[in-house]
């Protein structure tokens, strides 16, 4: 991995993980120091995250990292309800639909494991895998450019709400209905189950939010 690609995965999980919060300023003598890269590499990172909407040029500041809010957390999910119901739709209507059966059993499995629920490291690992399967399945390479896009954002919202084990385990619920739906090639059932989903992770956040801490493990 070139240098500049290793400075801004490291920097965009910093941002993610708001160990690098909305405003921080990102100096690139500061950051070549931290990352143990020269300068390029990190004007090139810093310059990347500005393409992605992570970091903003800012006059008199320099460039820091973009502000979040949710004032714009409805606006999001506006766009994640069209494009995730619209994949879930052509991803039970695709040859691949079978597959969804198995991960629909593993999310079953998640309700009845309660150290998942209280590490969802890999209960997430689970749902990216989901999202990455419905993206192939779907086989429109507009929607889940789109969606990579919206979901960088939606995860740092996601983290002013904190994890949550019986918002956890009824998540679990909803993707696993997501997935036998889709498994059932059922697309209007497939559709309604995202949208439920989708309005009750809104709710959720809207309730719980709060700005987190950064980690440092």
């Amino acid at each position: 991995m070139r240098a500049s690609e290793r400075a801004y995965e490291a920097l965009r999980r910093d941002i993610l993980n708001w160990d690098l919060p909305p405003g921080s300023v990102l100096a690139e003598v500061d950051l070549s120091e931290r990352l143990g890269v020269s300068r390029t590499p990190v004007r090139e990172a810093v310059a990347k995250l500005v393409a992605d909407g992570l970091a903003d040029a800012q006059r008199g500041r320099g460039t820091v990292v973009s502000d979040v809010s949710l004032d714009d957390l409805a606006d999001m999910f506006v766009l994640r309800r069209v494009l995730e119901t619209e994949s879930a739709r052509l991803a039970a209507t695709s040859d691949h639909a079978a597959k969804f059966g198995p991960l629909a059993q593993k999310f079953h499995a998640v309700t009845e494991n309660a150290q998942i629920l209280e590490d969802p490291g890999p209960y997430y690992q689970l749902i990216n895998t989901m999202d990455e399967l419905i993206d192939s399945a779907a086989g429109n390479s507009y929607l889940s450019t789109a969606l990579s896009n919206l979901r960088v954002h939606l995860a740092r919202v996601r983290r002013m709400a904190k994890d949550n084990p019986t918002r956890l385990a009824a998540s679990a619920v909803e993707h696993s209905k997501i997935a036998e739906a889709i498994a059932k090639k059922d697309p209007l059932l497939a559709s309604a189950a995202t949208t439920m989903h989708l309005q009750a992770s809104l709710d959720h956040i809207l309730t719980h939010a709060e700005t987190p801490k950064g980690r440092h493990d």
